[in-house]
């Protein structure tokens, strides 16, 4: 790898060597999982938790510890991977949505910023949605369309760029961004009531 950033097929062939018993492979896959998800994390509480007692660190440890504990899963690729640790993100920050609104007795809800949400979300008044109801509408959206399901989860909880998104599920981008833009409407519509 010379320095250079693994490719998707390198980290394709490390998470088998993994599964397959090689301690050398998880010695490999450590920094690169850490380092990707510290990415994704970090992306993900700047640009839509808006909570100081909620930090990087902390989602990256937890999904990191779950994500190791899953060692028998058979790792189709890079993007299965990082699919699933999107999986655990999303519940790891409702979770603690969840922590917090019990905490606080139904109050004080943490909120999250769809900030790339339809373009008509913008122009409303509309700036910032609950995590538990994020959530429950992305329930519904999954009991309707898990593609769309999945694409939501991969880009919003996961942080996905479109490439990535279409590589981890073996679609193409154009596919992503018709199947993202359906999505956000039908999630902003459920979430706002209009």
């Amino acid at each position: 790898m010379d320095g250079q950033p693994p490719s998707p097929a390198d980290v394709t062939r490390i998470l088998h060597e993994w599964k397959d018993g090689s301690r050398e492979a998880l010695d490999r896959l450590i920094p690169i999982v850490y380092e990707e998800l510290r990415t994704i994390a970090s992306r993900q509480l700047a640009r839509e938790w808006r909570h100081d007692r909620l930090q990087t660190t902390t989602v990256v440890s937890e999904a990191y510890v779950k994500l190791f504990a899953q060692r028998q899963v058979d790792w189709q690729n890079r993007g299965h991977f990082f699919a699933i640790a999107a999986q655990l993100m999303r519940r790891i920050l409702v979770d603690h949505a969840r922590r917090e609104l019990r905490e606080k007795h139904g109050g004080g809800a943490i909120h999250v910023e769809l900030s790339d949400a339809v373009s008509t979300a913008a122009e409303s008044s509309l700036d910032v949605l609950d995590a538990v109801a994020l959530d429950a509408a992305l329930q519904k959206l999954e009991a309707l369309d898990p593609d769309q399901g999945r694409i939501v989860e991969l880009r919003f909880f996961g942080g996905l760029t479109v490439e990535e998104t279409a590589a981890a599920l073996g679609i193409s981008p154009a596919t992503v961004k018709r199947e993202w833009a359906v999505a956000k409407g039908w999630l902003y519509r459920e979430l706002t009531g209009s």
